[in-house]
């Protein structure tokens, strides 16, 4: 049984990563429905947090549905670091977690996400300095290092754990590398081999079919692995993974009924959480991945896309079931 302090998370659990502009509640809802085992609210900025920001104190709405979660926070001043985790424990999440991995040049140029990797005391003292002021278990989510010349993640994690943090994730990339190239795990495994390291860890980064997540988990002994872009528009993805550990064959891909189950679903959430016209509009990014793969899908694409109402959408869909209906995915 993997635990992140008194929470237990199964035997091998799949994380759904936090994705700016993603991981929402809607998108949450279907995630879990899809067996997500441990999710994260998008990332949020300390500094907008106590700058009472409204984008900010938004991202901090979680439903009991999604437990456990985890609130994710990002920024480049301890204090403000501290206040903020205060402020995201009063929401009453299960864990609050720290993004020291970011690597878009909007949050670390400011000192934050993965530019922590470039100055490790600064990163453990403002870890230290969080996991005093919550009463909640503490995680992290980083990166192999900054570059190549500087994979500091074995260094990283032994700090870490001494300080207090209750789990690590790890992307298998440096922040150079962004998000280009194969994800590389070979010291996310080193990580979990060392024999000081007792907290789980878990491994991010290209895990895209239910035959990857098992290799690399009887490959590098991770805890459990964390899974962002392949969910998106996929949220079965869990579900199939742990179907295929413990049968060892994938179950059935969703047909076209289940497709649009789950689309109509994600769209009542959106409209419940941001209101009609903002939910219906936000949505219209997530078609696209919803049907990825079908074929001649475009011309309900760019009709879904342009619809201005949820009973238009409703109707669209009605009309993808009639005419895919002997469309298996």
């Amino acid at each position: 049984m993997v635990k992140i302090g008194q929470i237990e998370l199964g035997e091998f659990p799949l994380l759904l990563a936090p994705m700016e502009d993603v991981s929402d509640p809607p998108f949450r809802a279907v995630c879990k429905e899809g067996g997500a085992d441990l999710m994260y609210t998008e990332f949020i900025s300390s500094e907008g947090l106590i700058r009472d920001a409204a984008k900010s104190r938004q991202k901090l709405d979680i439903f009991e549905y999604e437990r456990p979660i985890g609130i994710q926070l990002f920024g480049g001043d301890i204090g403000n670091m501290v206040q903020s985790a205060e402020i995201a424990t009063a929401a009453r999440p299960d864990l609050i977690d720290i993004n020291y991995g970011c690597p878009v040049k909007a949050v670390a140029c400011r000192g934050a996400g993965a530019a922590l990797l470039q100055d490790i005391p600064k990163m453990v003292k403002m870890t230290a300095e969080i996991v005093k002021c919550t009463h909640l278990p503490v995680t992290v989510k980083t990166r192999l290092g900054w570059d190549e010349s500087t994979k500091n993640i074995l260094e990283v994690a032994e700090r870490l754990q001494d300080i207090g943090i209750k789990a690590l994730s790890i992307h298998g990339r440096t922040r150079v590398q962004m998000y280009k190239g194969e994800a590389d795990w070979t010291l996310i495994g080193k990580v979990k081999e060392n024999p000081r390291i007792h907290i789980p860890i878990f491994g991010n980064g290209d895990i895209d079919s239910p035959e990857k997540a098992l290799e690399y988990k009887n490959r590098y002994g991770v805890d459990g692995v964390m899974i962002g872009r392949a969910a998106i528009g996929y949220p079965w993805i869990f579900n199939e993974i742990k179907h295929y550990i413990k049968h060892g064959e994938r179950p059935a891909p969703p047909d076209m009924a289940e497709r649009v189950r789950a689309t109509k679903k994600h769209l009542e959430f959106s409209i419940r959480w941001k209101g009609d016209k903002l939910g219906v509009f936000e949505m219209r990014r997530h078609y696209t991945n919803y049907f990825k793969g079908i074929n001649d899908f475009k011309p309900f694409r760019m009709r879904l896309v342009e619809a201005p109402t949820e009973a238009d959408v409703l109707a669209i869909l009605d009309d993808v079931i009639n005419t895919y209906s002997s469309v298996a995915a």
